[in-house]
């Protein structure tokens, strides 16, 4: 089973189009800090007639990485590939198996009703050639899941192919750039995805639908410069509003997001106090409520236990806020 600290740890995913012949440097420098992971895109950000040039880079890219840290013994962050097809996921693997160790996955766009199986095949076909664990992320963001006449069902299917790889899902992503532009709408800085009802309802059925068994991510922020930092604080508020709803971890499109997203998903130091305790009571005991620690609210061990355990994973992965 996938453990559940690697599930949380994804984090900030740091989006970067393979073409990028720097990326390697940047990381080797830490350039990006070193509590984020990242993902080498080959799909949208990846022009048609660039699709080779981008799977050599990926090649150059994994290459340098990889003899950099059998020189150095240097940490990497989890690295992914999301690729622009099911068929892509061999193509690519055949260009980096010599170095598939520091490869911890792939992330699978538009996965569907309709390329969910055939995702799921060529994965499997690519682990059982690798020595080491190799992980998926499947990203919410297809047609099918829009129209609301057959939603329920899609998502229905897509949990039934998910569940099949469940012991490889890392984590469950959704594209929310992808369903904006099923409506041709756009939030702007001091909006949230939230405020857009038709995005904000197939977000609240993905999560009814995956968040009780799988860490789902939160869409991507656009923004990420501005003379008064309003980029910040709208990525603030979106993820004060992501964590609330149950989101773990968002997409990241520039390096000044990584932090934003890593101090929302530090835990308030009540919660932290609060779930050690719910954890910690033992089973025997007659009574299973409390108020909490500073007896600021109630604590009930079997309707906040589960809460409690999250906060427990995140502490681990964040820290506690000061």
């Amino acid at each position: 089973m996938v453990e559940d600290v690697l599930k949380y740890s994804v984090g900030a995913l740091l989006y970067c189009p393979a073409l990028n012949t720097t990326v390697a440097d940047s990381i080797l420098s830490n350039k990006f800090g070193e509590k984020y992971s990242l993902c080498l895109c080959a799909e949208d950000t990846i022009a048609e007639n660039a699709v080779e040039q981008a799977l050599n880079q990926i090649e150059l890219t994994f290459k340098k990485l990889y003899l950099s840290c059998e020189k150095s013994n240097k940490k990497l962050p989890n690295i992914f590939i999301r690729v622009r097809n099911p068929e892509q996921i061999e193509k690519i693997f055949q260009r980096v198996s010599v170095y598939d160790s520091i490869l911890k996955g792939f992330a699978f766009p538009k996965y569907s009703s309709l390329t969910a199986e055939k995702y799921n095949d060529y994965f499997l076909h690519v682990s059982e050639n690798t020595n080491h664990d190799l992980f998926m992320m499947p990203i919410l963001e297809s047609q099918d899941i829009v129209d609301y006449q057959f939603r329920y069902k899609a998502l229905g299917t897509i949990k039934k192919h998910i569940d099949d790889m469940k012991k490889y899902v890392v984590n469950v992503r959704v594209g929310g750039n992808d369903f904006c532009n099923y409506f041709g709408v756009r939030r702007h800085v001091d909006q949230t995805i939230y405020d857009i009802s038709p995005i904000n309802s197939i977000l609240s059925d993905i999560l009814t639908f995956f968040s009780q068994e799988y860490v789902v991510s939160g869409p991507v922020w656009e923004y990420y410069s501005d003379q008064n930092d309003n980029w910040k604080k709208g990525l603030q508020n979106e993820l004060k509003y992501d964590l609330l709803n149950g989101f773990i971890g968002k997409t990241v499109i520039h390096p000044k997001q990584i932090s934003v997203v890593n101090d929302a998903l530090k835990v308030d130091k009540l919660d932290y106090l609060d779930a050690k305790e719910i954890l910690n009571w033992k089973k025997e005991n007659s009574i299973l409520v409390h108020g909490s620690v500073f007896k600021e609210r109630m604590n009930e061990r079997k309707t906040h236990y589960y809460w409690a355990k999250k906060i427990m994973f995140l502490s681990k992965c964040y820290g506690i806020k000061k």
